[in-house]
């Protein structure tokens, strides 16, 4: 059984949608962060840059693997159980290509705009603006590509999606109306009536 090691953010997330949709077990332990339990050194153990998620998969390849930063743990996940990253080359590159997009992209720039208009001790205009429109810009790439496309790597929903949903899946905080990106709206619609997924967002509980 794997130990996912997680709280309720967009990274948390994915994993957990991940392991939904694959069907495998897992034991859920919840790190606070707001308490600063990423910090315990028995966190620290598995997660050296003290980030959630992580992962220990008693079953990993040499043995028990112990697993950081959730683009390389949905990554394993999928290379595990040959699931949601196909075995093609050309179609495998774009899968990646578009998890980086998220990795690099949606998720930085989407939590600084968190931050600016949610979070900031003081109130600074410039990083609202700055991650504010480049958040919007970001919906616009999506939207662009979903006007393409049924999923973000092609016509398969693959872990590119995975990865990405669970950010969207905060687009009030990011003060955007998915009504102005509709090709988003209706992907985002299509994932979030998922089984697996609904049950991965409510994790850790």
């Amino acid at each position: 059984m794997i130990d996912l090691y997680t709280w309720g953010t967009p990274n948390g997330r994915k994993v957990s949608i991940m392991l939904e949709e694959l069907g495998l077990p897992y034991r859920t332990h919840p790190i606070n962060i707001g308490k600063d339990d990423q910090f315990k050194p028995e966190f620290v153990a598995i997660n050296p840059n003290s980030k959630i998620p992580a992962i220990v998969d008693p079953e990993g390849p040499g043995g028990k693997l112990p697993l950081f930063e959730s683009g390389a743990i949905l990554i394993y996940l999928a290379e595990k159980t040959g699931k949601f990253l196909p075995s093609d080359p050309r179609k495998r590159i774009i899968v990646l290509q578009w998890l980086m997009f998220q990795m690099g992209g949606v998720g930085p720039m989407f939590g600084q705009t968190h931050h600016f208009l949610r979070n900031a001790k003081e109130d600074v205009p410039y990083g609202k603006q700055r991650y504010h429109a480049e958040t919007k810009r970001l919906y616009g790439v999506m939207n662009k590509r979903l006007g393409e496309a049924r999923y973000l790597a092609g016509d398969e929903y693959t872990i590119a999606d995975i990865a990405t949903f669970p950010w969207v899946s905060r687009y009030e905080w990011h003060q955007v109306d998915l009504g102005e990106f509709p090709n988003v709206k209706r992907w985002f619609d299509e994932i979030a009536a998922r089984p697996a997924v609904k049950k991965g967002m409510a994790v850790p509980g």
